[in-house]
């Protein structure tokens, strides 16, 4: 009898841990709302603490966001992280800033729209 409890307790608690570990994906709407959020942390003349914060805030949606707003979340995550290092690669954030713009419009688009 002790042996059929266990069992059952560890199946329970494998079932509960991978429920709770299944991420589902967010819809457009709520994705915005989240990046939304976020992005509002996100500062005009960024200092290198702000741009970690604000990368950090976005960071959790990318892995659920809906199939229309990864690439922009991506797009966004990809900026901040390279404008946060200590020595960004100017040449790299200038090709990271155009993609930051086109995701914004995007996001205009989706969000806004």
């Amino acid at each position: 009898m002790k042996k059929l409890t266990t069992v059952l307790i560890a199946a329970g608690l494998l079932v509960s841990a991978s429920a709770c570990s299944a991420q589902q994906q967010l819809t457009t709407k709520e994705t915005c709302d989240r990046v939304g959020v976020a992005a509002a942390g996100i500062p005009q003349s960024p200092s290198q603490t702000a741009t970690i914060r604000a990368a950090n805030a976005i960071r959790p949606i990318e892995p659920v966001a809906s199939t229309e707003m990864k690439p922009v979340v991506t797009a966004i995550l990809e900026f901040l992280d390279e404008q946060a290092k200590e020595t960004p690669d100017e040449a790299k954030l200038g090709e990271l800033n155009a993609a930051f713009q086109e995701a914004g419009a995007k996001y205009g688009e989706l969000c806004r729209g």
